[in-house]
């Protein structure tokens, strides 16, 4: 078994939409022999309603998203394995809900009440943070083409503006992230869908971060 399969550890996928997560959480898992936590998109009874409406439908899908990311994260906890998680709670709170209030989409009461509710469940010594958060990024343009590829119409249909901006505030987020220890990828430089085996030069540098963590208990 690896050296990094060997205790359990949480290792949680980032990125903007499009970027590559699903993908690269198989891959990382698959070669760790760990479990994997993939984002659920199907059975969301918000999702299509918000690609319609972000005014109206902005809430609704946070406060959804909030309650299953911190359900599957306490399910995690709970289990004996270690987990490559699709997806931060992170994001939800510093990417998504903070970009739609500031565009005005979501109200100030609204999200006060976002805020304050991530915070009482998530930010606690109680909450269990990510022991290596991987953050994926790379150029805009392939990740639109990627995003394109996937097929889904609600995205499809999506302005390139709004695309622009997440990618952008992405950046911003990633570089004041600090609520566990972060590793950068660069997502262009590897080909897992075709070559799954390609995820081989970052396994390295995943087990020497998660060995300084286990260490650093």
């Amino acid at each position: 078994m690896d050296r990094a399969s060997s205790s359990k550890h949480l290792i949680t996928v980032a990125g903007m939409v499009g970027i590559g997560k699903t993908t690269f959480t198989k891959a990382l898992a698959h070669r760790l022999n760990y479990h994997t936590s993939l984002e659920k998109v199907d059975g969301n009874p918000y999702l299509n309603a918000f690609y319609q409406d972000f005014r109206r439908y902005v809430f609704q899908l946070q406060i959804y998203f909030l309650s299953e990311r911190f359900k599957e994260t306490k399910r995690i906890d709970a289990s004996p394995y270690g987990f490559v998680q699709d997806r931060s709670i992170y994001e939800d709170t510093g990417i998504f809900a903070r970009m739609h209030y500031e565009k005005g989409n979501m109200s100030e009461a609204d999200y006060q009440t976002y805020t304050s509710l991530f915070e009482a469940m998530v930010m606690t010594p109680y909450f269990h943070a990510p022991d290596l958060l991987i953050y994926l990024h790379g150029s805009l343009d392939a990740t639109i083409r990627r995003i394109t590829r996937r097929g889904r119409q609600m995205e499809k249909e999506t302005p390139v503006g709004y695309w622009e901006e997440m990618h952008r505030r992405y950046e911003q987020w990633i570089s004041h992230f600090d609520a566990c220890p972060v590793l950068r990828i660069n997502i262009d430089d590897y080909d897992l869908v075709n070559d799954p085996a390609s995820i081989e030069p970052a396994v390295p540098l995943i087990e020497d971060r998660l060995a300084s963590r286990s260490a650093a208990r």
